[in-house]
């Protein structure tokens, strides 16, 4: 569930879209974000993203240089 569908006042006019669903399976299949911190806007949930990613990359690139 989404926090947006939690709040009556958010849920009047919030839908999740592909970018929702993105996010949060991105966070769930890297562990690099904060999984259990969800931000409301979308565009913090690709902020959110672009650090993981970011992250993510660095850590295979150490691994790969050793």
């Amino acid at each position: 569930m989404f926090p947006q569908l939690t709040d009556e006042h958010l849920a009047r006019d919030w839908e999740p879209i592909f970018l929702d669903y993105l996010y949060v399976s991105f966070t769930n299949s890297t562990a690099f974000s904060p999984t259990d911190t969800m931000p409301l806007s979308r565009w913090s949930k690709v902020l959110f993203a672009l650090q993981a990613a970011v992250s993510f990359v660095t850590v295979a690139l150490i691994a790969a240089a050793r």
